[in-house]
């Protein structure tokens, strides 16, 4: 696996391979996410599809080695006016396969790079489990800072797992 991996956004033409992705990811890690993998697996593949069109509203990054796509990342903000200065990460994976190789770092780098493009956002939150540290390290390591936990946040796995709430200032920029 290449330490350098090509980051881009998702378009409908990759809708399989994320799904793909998304379901393994639900699977070896049912903790770390809302969705169930019993709810993703019967999403038909054009619903996928289109939250990955343009004007969406929805942001999905991967990465890929040689081709594959072995990582993403969501990003998206806030509708509402109020809280539009606000935008989240949702869903990181990365296939064990290709952990361990700052893979997460680059779809975080992208993410933050990303969001910092949306007119008028000011920060980006996250949530994570509250046991998975090496993830939670990472984030604290690109400026994240928890602010909240709570306690029972999921259920999975027939156990309740904790999630931390994590916040990133970004820069403000004369127009935001």
């Amino acid at each position: 696996m290449p330490s350098v991996v090509e980051i881009r956004r998702l378009e409908p033409a990759d809708a399989e391979a994320f799904q793909a992705l998304r379901l393994v990811a639900l699977r070896d890690c049912p903790a770390a996410f809302s969705a169930s993998l019993e709810e993703e697996a019967e999403l038909p593949l054009e619903v996928v599809a289109a939250r990955m069109r343009p004007g969406s509203g929805r942001y999905l990054f991967g990465a890929f080695a040689d081709g594959t796509l072995v990582g993403c990342v969501g990003v998206g903000r806030e509708a509402a006016r109020k809280v539009a200065h606000k935008a989240f990460v949702r869903g990181i994976y990365v296939a064990q396969a290709a952990r361990g190789r700052g893979v997460g770092r680059q779809l975080m780098h992208e993410a933050l790079a990303f969001a910092a493009t949306l007119a008028g956002v000011r920060q980006v939150s996250l949530v994570a489990t509250a046991n998975n540290t090496g993830a939670i390290a990472l984030y604290e390591s690109l400026g994240f800072a928890i602010w909240g936990r709570e306690p029972d946040a999921l259920h999975a796995d027939g156990k309740f797992h904790d999630d931390v709430h994590m916040l990133c200032a970004l820069p403000v920029h004369p127009t935001g």
